[in-house]
Formats: C-alpha cells, structure tokens, sequence
C-alpha cells in the first residue's frame, strides 16, 4: 500500500536520507528506531506528504506523490494520511470534539455528519464523557486519545505517529500501545511508528532500524 523508493534528502550540506527504500502493507503496524539524528522524522514527513524528497519516489495507494502539485498534496493528505505526534497539538480554544472534527470540516464534511463520526470515535476511545472538554481539561492521556481520534476522522489510508507515547507516563503509555492494535483489528488501520520505547517497538509486526540515513536493519 506504501512504497517508497530511494529516497534522498539534504538540508544544506547536510545529508539526512541517503537512499531510503521500504514497502508497508495495508493493515501492517511497522516501527522505526534509531538514534536521535539517524534520520526517523525526516523520512516520516515525507511518507507523510510534509516535506518532498529531493530524490526517489513515494506511493500510497498507487498515487504517486511526486506526481501531485501542492494543491492537490494538501487534499491528499487530508485524506488518506492522520498524523499522532509527540505534543498532541490539539488547539486550546476547542473542545475535544471540535479538535477531532477540524480535518472533517478541511475535507469538506458538513457540521452534522463530521460531528457523529467524532462522538463515534471519542466513545470507542473511551471518551464521550469529555467530548466538551478543552484539552487544558485533560490529562496527558486523554489527549493524546483526542489526537488519535483526529487522525481517524477522515478514515485515511495511514497513520503516522512521531514519537506518540513519549510525553506520556509508563502506564497510559503501554495503554496508547494497545491502542494501536486494538485500531488494527477493528479498521484495519497501518500504522508507521517512529519510537524510542523500545517494547512498542518491539510490538510491531516488523521493526525497521535506521543509522546514518538509512535502513540499516530488521
């Protein structure tokens, strides 16, 4: 369902990806470890759509990425690809709910249909009950569940997460971990994961491991 190609990226002198190459299934869950440096975020933003390769080719779905002008890169990443980073970037004005409907509104979706999807989602994640809470309402947790819902409003194809559980304390972070899984077997969602903890990585169906640019193992 993903396919990236040689995948090159320099920012100034300084060469990030040296020639990325890598293959994700649909319904797969794949992490990505290495050091601080060796190349993790950078590559996930592309994957993403939030940064262009100097060189190579990404596909999703069979779209080839490089092919889309920025108009067209925006919508596809509206939908088709949901983003759960490290600080959740929920915005402090809006509810839970109104965080989780803001890509829905993006893509078009009317007041009514954007908000029974969210509240769907907000239950099966537990939260129905603080769907009228400002994120400075909720615990470290609850937010990051606010911020997996978001990513999940508009059905995309992938989801990428940065680092999702490193803000958070052990327990609520083995609890997102489940999460994930428990994601997969009711959407059948793939996920790419760029982590440090190494028992989510291990939780994977496989574990890439990147070093000086590149993937280095398995």
């Amino acid at each position: 369902m993903i396919s990236a190609k040689d995948i090159h990226k320099k920012y100034n002198n300084l060469e990030v990806l040296k020639g990325v190459s890598l293959e994700v299934k649909k319904g797969e869950i794949v992490s990505i470890v290495g050091a601080s440096g060796a190349g993790k975020t950078t590559l996930l933003q592309i994957l993403g759509t939030l940064d262009r390769a100097d060189k190579g080719n990404v596909s999703i779905n069979n779209t080839n990425l490089g092919t889309l002008s920025e108009r067209k890169l925006a919508e596809f990443r509206n939908k088709q690809v949901g983003f759960v980073f490290q600080f959740h970037h929920l915005l402090p004005e809006f509810t839970a709910l109104e965080n989780v409907c803001l890509p829905a509104f993006i893509a078009g979706k009317s007041k009514a249909e954007a908000e029974v999807k969210a509240k769907e989602l907000l239950s099966f994640l537990g939260l129905n009950e603080r769907e009228n809470h400002k994120p400075s309402e909720l615990s470290g947790g609850e937010q990051q569940r606010v911020a997996v819902a978001r990513a999940l409003i508009n059905n995309p194809s992938v989801i990428l997460a940065d680092e999702p559980s490193g803000n958070l304390d052990s327990a609520t972070a083995k609890e997102l971990h489940n999460l994930f899984f428990t994601l997969r077997e009711k959407f059948q969602q793939t996920f790419i994961i760029v982590t440090h903890n190494e028992e989510l990585a291990n939780m994977a169906d496989r574990k890439l491991v990147m070093k000086d640019g590149l993937i280095a193992g398995y």
